[in-house]
């Protein structure tokens, strides 16, 4: 029974994320509202946003944030190399890493 609830809260949030995406540059409150749905459904039923929606919310002031309309995104190279999401409504930012893979590489204790 647990899962099963678990499963429907993950798919309606994944569902009202597409449509807060469609609908974000018509009417940008009602897609706000799709998003406050998708976090009560979570909150409520314990059930983490998907890893791919959720750098779509802010963490500073919690809106539905857009890359291009009230998301910037910069690729940072000084130092350690990140790209950096900053929130135009409250100006968070969010940093990520980006790690250079190795690829076909054998490790030096090895030799």
């Amino acid at each position: 029974m647990k899962n099963n609830t678990r499963r429907i809260a993950k798919e309606r949030m994944e569902i009202l994320f597409e449509k807060a995406i469609q609908i974000h540059e018509k009417e940008p409150k009602l897609a706000q509202r799709y998003v406050e749905l998708a976090r009560r459904i979570g909150m409520k039923t314990r059930v983490r946003i998907p890893r791919k929606y959720r750098r779509l919310v802010c963490r500073g002031c919690k809106q539905f944030i857009h890359p291009g309309c009230t998301l910037r995104v910069r690729v940072k190279s000084g130092g350690v190399k990140h790209i950096a999401f900053t929130c135009l409504r409250c100006g968070q930012i969010v940093r990520v890493p980006v790690e250079k893979r190795r690829m076909g590489r054998a490790s030096p204790s090895s030799e």
